[in-house]
């Protein structure tokens, strides 16, 4: 048997298990509205939580580094990629939450593979939230560390595992938002207990960065919380790509010598840093104080309303994922076809990244969404309640 009809045979049964994934084409800037498979709909699907991916001033700020530094960074930062667009980001990030340095990564995946795999060793011990996202989980891997996974959320079950591992460093990681989920890390609880257990704390601030905190600066700083390491990326609130690391310069040195996609790769295009530092800027302001007052509007709405219809998971409602959970593959696809039809994107989340027998529909709200957004989108789930594909919550 060839290679090629060995891959047929692997797909076709990731299609029978209702996990086959497809591209879907937009052709249009990310917004509350694109063009999707060539018809315009609401989106609410994308990470863009204030509306930034297309904002005008982002636009120009990576046209004139265009045409100052070109496209590309032509190498590995440690190389001769390490341009003026890059330092210009790092400092705007180290300044944007206190730090004292900062570094940046192509994407988040990368900075959670290269710092977990820095960081943590055959020796150590990483004690990891069941519902991390896929990047922490591959980097704990890497780290050849021993990983032990504790109960979503729950403390009382991370003292006891703390209690009993012992490893030479011992660091707990979590995300501060789930990204599919849309529920809260209990941060303060888990500084005292990693604390208490002389354990490090890592937080992964990806869905928190731009819309919680003072002037978008995340959880931990909203709860004025010191953590050991906090990485976010700049991808979702902040509307451009990447990823990055602040903290002490001792940390940020030592990621610089030690951290392999960091180290082994060509550094960002030098358009994306500078649409980055502007962005950084942006979320500071006054504009980015009423992007979030205008987001936190939209979260209370969709909360109260899906609430009234039995359908706000518990936990959920403080952040701008609502996840409507459906069960099985096939059904979350069709109720995903079926909201298509009405003119609203909402994507299915199936496994492997959601465990089996909790596919859902994941709701991700923007600032730039407007009211009539929201009644369409309630509209339309009220006739999916009816077509049974989307069940209410048991109470």
């Amino acid at each position: 048997m060839s290679l090629l009809e060995l891959l047929e045979r692997e797909l076709a049964a990731i299609h029978e298990r209702g996990h086959r994934r497809q591209l879907r084409s937009v052709e249009s800037p990310q917004g509350a509205e694109v063009t999707l498979d060539g018809r315009r709909v609401v989106n609410f699907s994308a990470n863009n939580y204030l509306g930034l991916a297309d904002h005008p001033a982002l636009h120009a700020a990576a046209v004139q580094a265009l045409a100052t530094e070109g496209v590309g960074a032509g190498a590995a930062r440690l190389i001769v990629g390490n341009l003026p667009a890059h330092r210009r980001l790092e400092a705007a990030l180290a300044s944007f939450h206190g730090a004292e340095a900062a570094l940046l990564f192509p994407s988040g995946y990368q900075a959670n593979l290269g710092v977990l795999a820095a960081l943590a060793g055959p020796e150590d011990v990483v004690f990891s939230d069941a519902l991390n996202h896929a990047s922490i989980i591959d980097g704990c891997r890497l780290s050849r560390a021993r990983v032990v996974v504790y109960n979503h959320c729950d403390v009382d079950d991370l003292e006891k595992r703390l209690a009993e591992a012992e490893g030479r460093r011992r660091f707990v990681v979590t995300d501060t938002i789930f990204s599919m989920d849309g529920d809260l890390a209990p941060l303060a609880s888990l500084r005292q207990v990693a604390s208490r257990h002389g354990a490090f704390l890592v937080v992964d601030e990806a869905h928190a960065t731009g819309i919680c905190g003072p002037q978008g600066q995340g959880r931990a700083a909203e709860l004025a919380l010191p953590v050991d390491v906090h990485m976010a990326t700049l991808g979702k609130a902040l509307g451009v790509a990447g990823a990055y690391v602040t903290g002490p310069r001792t940390l940020i040195d030592y990621l610089v010598n030690r951290a392999r996609s960091f180290v082994f790769t060509t550094g960002t295009p030098p358009a994306l840093a500078a649409a980055a530092a502007r962005a950084v800027e942006l979320v500071a302001s006054s504009e980015g104080d009423a992007l979030r007052t205008e987001l936190r509007g939209h979260i209370e709405s969709l909360a109260a309303g899906l609430a009234t219809r039995g359908l706000l998971v518990p936990g959920t409602g403080h952040t701008p994922i609502f996840p409507l959970i459906v069960g099985e593959e096939t059904r979350a696809l069709a109720a995903t076809e079926f909201l298509l039809g009405r003119g609203i994107f909402v994507q299915a989340i199936r496994p492997p990244t959601v465990p089996r027998g909790t596919s859902r529909l994941r709701v991700a709200l923007m600032a730039t969404h407007i009211r009539q957004h929201l009644d369409a989108l309630l509209s339309s789930i009220d006739a999916a309640v009816s077509a049974d594909l989307l069940p209410r919550l048991p109470r």
